[in-house]
């Protein structure tokens, strides 16, 4: 009686990590070309608000893209 209440639970476990991966999503992947335009709008005086706007990304990507090209 264990033994088989010990493979339900494992079955049910391996469903939970099955529905789990399915949930998933990585980020989206900042397309070629667009950290260039966050670093020339900064440098141009924009502020990091706007570039976000303007771009479709969020201000977070654009402080990550000018610490990244600055340092």
């Amino acid at each position: 009686m264990g033994q088989f209440e010990r493979e339900m639970m494992l079955e049910r476990q391996r469903e939970g990590v099955a529905k789990a991966e399915e949930k998933y999503e990585a980020r989206k992947p900042i397309s070629d070309g667009v950290p260039e335009q966050v670093v020339t709008l900064v440098r141009h005086g924009r502020s990091k608000a706007y570039v976000a706007r303007e771009l479709g990304i969020s201000q977070a990507s654009v402080y990550r893209i000018i610490n990244l090209c600055s340092a």
